[in-house]
């Protein structure tokens, strides 16, 4: 019998490594998007034709009810969120609306039309912030460091909340940095990529960043996707970090980027001081380990295969 799966986010770099997986499985792929004036469907332009796009917003419990009722699904990824870091600074109360009001109107909808369903809830390492414990496990207090970790800490008590309360089948998947070439240009990782294939193609002189020495567990997000998947086929729901368990600098990355085509990064990167946030967060480290043994995920693509992917994207994307 097919599955049917309900992806809040679908149009982001998760939700359409998501949704390539579940087709693959041969799952009925529903994805929520916003009614915008100019659509944003480039990252799952060339599988339109095999999925069903509902239109409607976390902020709107009423379009949430009408999502679930039509697509009636067994499966529902919350990965909607406004994920931006640096934006939650500026968007302090629309972050807090959609990223952690919005997994509780998405648990809320699940609840009264179709609470059967499994529920996937995109957790985050950002919750750990300031971090209590190295490296980070399920059981590492929270101590967020932004907005954006503060709305996550929120969503995730909400999922532990309803699972409790109403005997849902509800799981977070506490996702440390995943990263891929769909990854937004506002988060470090792509702007470094696509900064240095302007450089390499002659339309740049300088790449400004930040922190240079924060440290972050980074893997790649067609890894991730799949540890969300293997979390709802367990016979009952828990809470997963997912993660390398390995840390690497921003200036690594910086590195091995300007290496593959053939630069020295200290010849063209500043350090701009307006990069810096408020709070910083500078050392993230996952253990996978409760992943690893209860349904056997394991990170695929190293560190310095992922950085070459990225860049050798954006190098064919100038060239």
């Amino acid at each position: 019998m097919t599955k049917t799966a309900l992806i809040t986010g679908i149009t982001g770099q998760d939700g359409s490594y998501l949704a390539e997986l579940l087709l693959e499985k041969g799952y009925d792929v529903y994805g929520l998007v916003r009614r915008l004036s100019t659509p944003n469907v480039g990252r799952i332009e060339h599988i339109l034709r095999d999925i069903n796009l509902i239109e409607g917003d976390l902020t709107d419990q009423c379009s949430l009810n009408n999502a679930v009722d039509i697509c009636k699904p067994e499966e529902v990824y919350n990965l909607a969120a406004q994920s931006f870091v640096g934006t939650s600074w500026t968007q302090p109360i629309a972050t807090g609306e959609v990223t952690g009001l919005g997994a509780l109107r998405v648990l809320e909808a699940v609840r009264q039309r179709c609470p059967d369903a499994k529920v996937y809830q995109a957790s985050s390492s950002e919750m750990f912030g300031k971090v209590q414990e190295t490296p980070q496990r399920e059981l590492t207090p929270f101590y967020p460091r932004s907005p954006y970790g503060i709305a996550k800490v929120y969503a995730y008590w909400a999922t532990v909340n309803y699972r409790e309360s109403y005997d849902m089948f509800a799981s977070n998947g506490i996702l440390f940095n995943h990263e891929s070439p769909r990854r937004g240009i506002e988060f470090v990782t792509r702007k470094i990529t696509d900064g240095v294939a302007r450089i390499a193609c002659g339309l740049d002189t300088e790449l400004r960043l930040g922190n240079l020495d924060a440290m972050r567990d980074w893997g790649f997000a067609g890894d991730y996707v799949k540890a969300m998947w293997m979390m709802l086929q367990q016979e009952s729901a828990d809470d997963y970090v997912v993660a390398t368990g390995e840390a690497h600098s921003v200036r690594e990355f910086v590195q091995i980027a300007f290496s593959e085509v053939g630069l020295n990064y200290e010849d063209y990167v500043v350090v701009d001081p307006k990069f810096f946030r408020p709070a910083e967060v500078t050392f993230l480290l996952g253990d996978p380990t409760k992943a690893q043994e209860s349904f056997g995920w394991k990170q695929e693509v190293s560190f310095e295969e992922l950085v070459k992917m990225m860049i050798r994207s954006d190098m064919e994307l100038y060239k």
